[in-house]
């Protein structure tokens, strides 16, 4: 075969590999991860999804049902590494659809459930343990994937991405370099005291813990935001924050005030965001598509307003979430693409 026969043969399949590749080829893997919370040092769990092959099953856990393949081997290659931070009370599974959508197109997105804050213990609500520690929780889990025995080889070496929902956002900026400023929120609760979900402690926290304090993670390069808790972030607490940002919020969010949350945050972040304002969508519209037991279970998480087609919002969340980490965070390798990007002469 001469070099230029062997050259083209090498393009076919180099072109076939990246057809095959951009058609998701993968389906979600499902690993359980044990870590250790930093603010107490007890144990935390987390759930993490990841490219993977093998048969999927139904699985229902903590009332969320979802397919994955529990275990399964990862895909043969390098991927980029994601976190989900759910919102004060809530669970990472709510976002189920979105770690399962982009485990499927080549990321290991971990699913953390943060201690004292989530739907069966919000025993840390409202207090400093809890608007610091949350941030340590991530970056404790950024570690433990790195460590996993399983899922450690085939993360990729670059930036990680984070995801953070309603106070997950509040999260997320404080991971990229946000400083809270904590008289802002009391500011605030002292001029609209029947904001119920954001002033439930009068905008004062609980001084449980007074020696923890913001800790940015310079692991962390990109951010997607969804109906993000923002408060306590004037243009000074965010001047530290320069990552790439995708953030969404609906116009008719019902906990949020949108003008003092993400819409104030879309014009004080140093680096302008790909702000997305969906008409007529609500706080929970985020969360995964509801089936009919949910529906029936908690009707006022899982209904939308009239015209609000939720399944179409999260196929596009999952194509649009994907494009933004692939651009900022780099594309994932599956090693097959790695093989056929050596050259004829090489082999």
């Amino acid at each position: 075969m001469t070099y230029l026969s062997r050259t083209i043969a090498a393009l076919v399949v180099l072109t076939s590999l990246i057809g095959h590749a951009n058609a998701a080829p993968w389906v979600a893997g499902l690993h359980a991860l044990q870590l250790t919370d930093p603010v107490d040092a007890r144990p935390m769990h987390a759930l993490a999804f990841y490219p993977a092959s093998g048969a999927t099953h139904s699985l229902r856990i903590d009332g969320y049902q979802l397919r994955a393949a529990e275990e399964a081997p990862v895909a043969l290659g390098h991927f980029p590494l994601l976190v989900i931070s759910h919102g004060n009370t809530g669970s990472p599974l709510a976002l189920h659809d979105l770690a399962t959508g982009l485990a499927r197109q080549g990321f290991v997105v971990i699913a953390l459930t943060h201690p004292g804050d989530n739907a069966r213990d919000p025993s840390r609500l409202g207090t400093l343990s809890n608007l610091y520690g949350r941030p340590l929780q991530v970056s404790a889990a950024i570690t433990a994937a790195r460590a996993d025995a399983l899922l450690g080889p085939y993360l990729d070496d670059g930036k990680v991405g984070v995801i953070g929902y309603s106070a997950g956002g509040e999260t997320a900026l404080i991971l990229s370099g946000a400083q809270p400023d904590l008289e802002r929120l009391q500011r605030y609760c002292q001029e609209r005291p029947t904001d119920a979900d954001a002033c439930k402690t009068h905008g004062v926290l609980i001084a449980d813990r007074s020696e923890l304090a913001p800790h940015a993670d310079p692991r962390v390069g990109a951010m997607v935001l969804m109906a993000p808790l923002s408060l306590m972030f004037g243009r000074h607490a965010l001047s530290n924050v320069h990552l790439p940002v995708l953030m969404y919020s609906g116009d008719n969010d019902q906990l949020l005030a949108l003008e003092h949350n993400a819409d104030a945050l879309a014009r004080k972040l140093p680096v302008t965001p790909d702000y997305r304002l969906l008409a007529g969508a609500g706080h929970f519209v985020f969360m995964a598509p509801c089936d009919d037991e949910q529906h029936a279970r908690m009707p006022l998480l899982c209904q939308d307003a009239a015209g609000i087609d939720r399944r179409q919002i999260h196929r596009s969340l999952q194509r649009e979430t994907a494009d933004f980490f692939t651009q900022a965070l780099g594309a994932p390798e599956p090693a097959e693409r790695s093989a056929a990007l050596i050259s004829p002469r090489q082999q």
